[in-house]
């Protein structure tokens, strides 16, 4: 396949999956991977292919492409190739929670001659890095690195980095409690998506509106953050965006927590009548409270896919990860693994979201 073809097909697999025909457009980039010999070319889908992964939420596919990137960049001996290439294993590595990985592997890039790193890469590089450290709450370096990475979009008018960062702004403001800070900047966000997102792709005000969400959501704004968290959700389940529905899954959960939602405290009702008739042996009433409890179970459809129990008669902490499942977060503390209990995929590790 010449270099002309490859880039032919390069094209087409972008054009399929901005229509969101996401395994089509891997199956035509994996044939250029294959039969392509046109080392740039290769470079390119490689780079393609670990931006499909990270938005699926298959973050080992994500890293096993990035490593490659980074061998093929070798072979081309070219320090602006290998500069992203580094970037993309910084970010595998981020979504694998591997955050001190992250962190080094984002020193390299600043550290690499001669590149674009000063100019068009730098500010990625630095949000990238704020993100490893936030994860690993050392909240002043992640401060920092937002506000190098921020300094990046303003002086080369970098409008979609910006937008990048004031999500992450909002998500470091959330966890430090300084909640009107946590709104402001996915607002900023959001205005940003409005003026100059025509051509960007739907998953940037669907990060705006999700941090939005939690930031309405903590200040007691519940209507707002459900309609936020909707939208959000709504443009996730169109592209396939599966670590997104799963931060909106968790987000509808805290809405409805903070509601106090009928259906939630029936659960809780039913489970605490079961409980009172069964140690006063009412066997009728007992078994009134017992099926009207897993009707509502049924209905909510709400589980631990760890221990079965169902969420919500009791008030226990939830943890979504990237693939979709829901568990307690005490029950993937004790489980103790790193990858899904119930589909086995790599998954973030408990506390991280």
């Amino acid at each position: 396949m010449g270099q002309d073809q490859t880039k032919q097909q390069i094209e087409k697999g972008l054009q399929l999956y901005q229509s969101n025909q996401t395994e089509k457009a891997l199956q035509v980039w994996m044939k250029v991977l294959e039969k392509g010999s046109d080392l740039v070319g290769r470079f390119r889908v490689l780079g393609c292919l670990v931006t499909a992964h990270s938005e699926m939420g298959r973050y080992k596919e994500m890293l096993k492409f990035a490593v490659v990137q980074i061998d093929t960049a070798r072979e081309l001996e070219d320090a602006d190739f290998l500069l992203e290439s580094y970037l993309n294993l910084a970010r595998s590595n981020e979504k694998l929670c591997e955050f001190h990985k992250t962190i080094s592997y984002c020193k390299t890039c600043l550290g690499l001659p001669g590149t674009r790193a000063g100019a068009q890469l730098g500010g990625q590089v630095s949000l990238s890095m704020g993100n490893a450290f936030l994860g690993l709450s050392l909240f002043q370096k992640a401060l920092e690195s937002f506000e190098k990475a921020l300094r990046y979009a303003h002086n080369n008018d970098d409008t979609m980095l910006e937008c990048r960062v004031c999500c992450s702004l909002g998500s470091f403001y959330a966890q430090v409690k300084d909640y009107e800070k946590a709104l402001f900047f996915p607002c900023k966000a959001a205005e940003l998506v409005n003026d100059y997102g025509k051509g960007w792709s739907l998953k940037y005000r669907a990060m705006s509106q999700y941090h939005m969400a939690v930031a309405y959501r903590l200040l007691g704004h519940l209507g707002s953050a459900m309609e936020c968290c909707e939208e959000s959700m709504k443009i996730a389940l169109q592209h396939g965006d599966r670590p997104l529905q799963a931060l909106c899954l968790l987000c509808f959960a805290d809405i409805h927590r903070s509601r106090g939602d009928l259906e939630l405290s029936q659960l809780k009702l039913h489970c605490l009548s079961e409980g009172i008739y069964r140690n006063k042996g009412l066997q009728r009433e007992l078994r009134t409270h017992v099926v009207r409890f897993h009707e509502c179970v049924e209905e909510t459809e709400l589980y631990c896919g760890l221990c079965g129990e169902s969420i919500g008669e009791k008030n226990s902490r939830l943890q979504a990860l990237p693939c979709s499942h829901i568990f307690h977060l005490r029950c993937l503390q004790n489980n103790g693994t790193r990858s899904c209990p119930n589909c086995r995929r790599a998954s973030m590790k408990p506390g991280f979201v």
